[in-house]
C-alpha cells in the first residue's frame, strides 16, 4: 500500500488516452474508498472507471477497446487470471494494478498467477513508515483477521521486511 500502484496505472492509461487509443478501465465494485465509480489514487488523481462485481463482466464490457486497465486486481475472484489472458490473447493491452501480498505477508491470490503470465511486471515500493527504507509489506494496524479489509492510513501502513516482522 502507498507505493503508487494506482498512480502508475492512471499515468499509463492517460498516456494511452493521449495516443487516442480506446481505453476501458475497471475496478471491483466493493472498492468505494474514494469514489463509487472512479479509480482514485491516494494522491487524489482520478480516472473514470466501471465498477464490476465479477471478473467475467470485464470481458463483456471491454468491447472493442485497445487497452484495458484494472485496479485493485487482488479483490477479484480467481477468474481474473483467465479474463486477463483472454483479453491479452484478443490483442488488447492489459494493465493491472494490485497488491502481491496480503496483510500477513503471504501471496495475495490471484496475483501470483497474474505475475506468471504477464509479459512485463513493474513492482513499485512504498517507504517504510517506521524506518524510511523501501517497503513492500502492508502492515495492518487493526486486530481484524479478515483477508480483505478495505482501509487507508487508519488501517494500514507500509513497512520494510525488518519492521514488518518485528514483534508488535
Amino acid at each position: 500500500m502507498f507505493s503508487g500502484k494506482t498512480e502508475e496505472l492512471i499515468r499509463r492509461l492517460n498516456r494511452a488516452l493521449i495516443a487516442r487509443q480506446k481505453v476501458e478501465i475497471f475496478k471491483p465494485s466493493i472498492d468505494k474508498r474514494y469514489h463509487d465509480f472512479d479509480v482514485v489514487s491516494h494522491n487524489e488523481n482520478a480516472i473514470r472507471s466501471t465498477p464490476v462485481n465479477f471478473a467475467d463482466d470485464i470481458i463483456l464490457l471491454a468491447g472493442d477497446c485497445d487497452v484495458v486497465g484494472i485496479d485493485e486486481v487482488q479483490f477479484f475472484d480467481q477468474r481474473i487470471v483467465e479474463v486477463a489472458d483472454i483479453l491479452a490473447n484478443a490483442g488488447k493491452r492489459v494493465i493491472l494494478a494490485g497488491l502481491d501480498m496480503d496483510f500477513a505477508g503471504k501471496p495475495f491470490e490471484p496475483m501470483p498467477q497474474l505475475l506468471a503470465i504477464a509479459e512485463y511486471v513493474t513492482k513499485v515500493h512504498a517507504i517504510c513508515m517506521k524506518c524510511g527504507n523501501l517497503a513492500s509489506y502492508s502492515y495492518r494496524l487493526t486486530a481484524a483477521q479478515d483477508k480483505v479489509l478495505l482501509g487507508e492510513k487508519d488501517s494500514y501502513e507500509a513497512r520494510c521486511r525488518k519492521c514488518f516482522h518485528e514483534p508488535r
